[in-house]
């Protein structure tokens, strides 16, 4: 009988968890170590302070889309149903404050995004013409520029400008990349582009989860990993990893890093061999996620689950808001979103949600009853800047046996939920090859 291949990964997050699940699928045998007392990382369920009564919410607003394919296969792989997990809604921007709609019908790409473009309400035929001609100029490049730029040079170049820029590109880029447009990478917002808008149909829709994100993969993910005879240890911090693959004097055949950039860089640092990485990765700069959640009385509903309330960050603070009463939560339960670096972050709750209640107010022209209760959730280091020609590590390392997950490895996305899966699925499959061969 073959000994199973004993495989130590570092990090619970999305990525630790998928590597874990995809090595338990194969065999291998799995010790998976956990600074925190729960699994999740940066996209985990929360208790919200004196709200007892309350489910778990979660510490952002998160949001798939169709395109998140391995996301959706390892969900199914674990039992957790997509379909009852995740609401799907076709993409459909609205901002209720302006005449500005996107609809993308149930059709084949490229028709649907073409009859999208051209009947969106509140731009003008120009404006829609060279959208048009925006995305066939990505298909006829297969998606790949020359070189990278911003994408505020980007969509400067191909004259996108008006309603369509302020109400679908660079809302698009801040949800996507959590980065501002004047900073962030136009070849990583086009990949992002080519797999939401330029594959399949599915690929277009939202997925928002209707559950609690523990419950969407982590806790799943957990219960598979034990049910194939692998250990999960929770409060574990591993501070040192032997140049011979120990951890706290347990010897591993393979470890898989999975923590954050600023997290794996330390333990990098402590090896010759993985000096280089741990100085790459001591350079990323980050952005902030806020969210908040604030309960009005459960009969206020908005006309949909999501929308918009500024175009591109500057003239609102808040970028979406969410109705979590259509989406599994508690009746009258919002949450807004708060993208990357901005003025935002420099405000307390009370203000935030002053702030908030009347952009909200501004978008529906109607006066709304206060909140009864509300809370600001902030990340301080949700995502990586993702700004051009980023230096991204990848799965390999130069130390035999070590190998890297997290969704900064992953060269052509930017720091989301499926780019921390992918991650964690590609390091587990190196690390399961019996001589492993540099990437």
């Amino acid at each position: 009988m073959n000994k199973r291949l004993k495989v130590a990964v570092v990090g619970g997050g999305w990525a630790g968890l998928a590597a874990a699940v995809e090595l338990g699928a194969s065999g291998a045998q799995v010790t998976l170590f956990e600074a925190a007392k729960q699994l999740g990382g940066r996209a985990r369920s929360v208790k919200l302070h004196g709200q007892p009564h309350l489910q778990a919410l979660d510490n952002g607003q998160h949001l798939l889309i169709g395109a998140y394919r391995e996301t959706l296969r390892l969900m199914t792989t674990v039992g957790a149903d997509p379909t009852r997990l995740l609401k799907r809604l076709a993409l459909d921007l609205r901002y209720p404050g302006t005449a500005f709609r996107l609809h993308l019908p149930r059709l084949p790409v490229p028709l649907n995004l073409a009859i999208g473009l051209i009947s969106a309400q509140g731009a003008s035929l120009s404006e829609k013409l060279g959208a048009v001609r925006f995305m066939r100029f990505l298909q006829g490049c297969n998606y790949r520029l020359d070189a990278d730029c911003t994408v505020t040079e980007l969509l400067d170049r191909h004259v996108q400008h008006g309603n369509l820029r302020r109400h679908l590109w660079e809302p698009l880029c801040l949800a996507a990349l959590n980065t501002a447009p004047k900073h962030a990478s136009a070849q990583i917002f086009v990949n992002v582009l080519h797999d939401s808008l330029g594959d399949s149909r599915a690929d277009t829709d939202l997925l928002v989860p209707t559950a609690d994100l523990d419950r969407v993969f982590p806790l799943p993910a957990a219960d598979f990993i034990r049910a194939h005879l692998g250990e999960i240890r929770l409060s574990s911090r591993v501070n040192r990893i032997e140049q011979d693959l120990r951890i706290e004097g347990e010897k591993f055949d393979r470890v898989i890093l999975a923590l954050a950039s600023q997290h794996a860089a330390p333990l990098l640092l402590q090896h010759g061999e993985t000096e280089a990485i741990a100085a790459l990765l001591a350079n990323y700069t980050f952005e902030p996620i806020g969210t908040v959640y604030a309960a009005y009385p459960p009969e206020l509903r908005l006309p949909f689950p999501m929308l918009g309330l500024g175009g591109d960050g500057t003239d609102a603070l808040g970028q979406w808001v969410f109705d979590r009463g259509q989406l599994g939560g508690a009746p009258g339960l919002m949450s807004f979103v708060l993208s990357a670096q901005g003025a935002w972050d420099e405000l307390d709750s009370a203000v935030l949600l002053a702030t908030l209640h009347g952009e909200l107010e501004q978008a529906l022209a109607r006066k709304l009853p206060q909140a009864l209760w509300h809370q600001l959730i902030r990340e301080r280091r949700a995502t990586f800047s993702c700004r051009p020609d980023l230096p991204r590590p990848t799965a390999a390392t130069p130390l035999a046996g070590l190998w890297l997950a997290g969704d900064y490895t992953c060269a052509n996305y930017p720091a989301t939920l499926e780019g921390a899966v992918r991650s964690g699925i590609a390091a587990a499959r190196w690390a399961l090859q019996d001589r492993p061969e540099k990437q």
